[in-house]
């Protein structure tokens, strides 16, 4: 299945979100796996432009794209989504 790097920076309300309810997180990435069938793979905090870095495995960009309009339309969220290949598979692909 393809991956993804989805770049997130929260909303002033999805800030108060998550201060009221840590447990989100996990709800909604339970909730991208169960409605859209993209697994959060690996998800880290950061300091910068950008509030998270999550890698993520969907099934199509397709997938990705209304996960990621679902979470946006909410207004908590905003996000920046890129494939990512690995680097074995692109070295793999070179080869061919």
């Amino acid at each position: 299945m393809p991956y993804f790097i989805v770049l997130s920076t929260l909303t002033d309300e999805g800030s108060k979100t998550l201060k009221k309810n840590p447990g989100r997180i996990k709800e909604v990435n339970k909730e991208l796996e169960e409605r859209f069938g993209v697994k959060v793979l690996d998800q880290y905090v950061v300091l910068g432009e950008y509030d998270f870095v999550n890698i993520v495995e969907a099934p199509s960009e397709e997938a990705v794209l209304k996960a990621m309009v679902e979470l946006t339309s909410r207004g908590t969220v905003r996000t920046k989504t890129m494939p990512a290949i690995k680097v074995d598979d692109f070295i793999e692909l070179l080869k061919e």
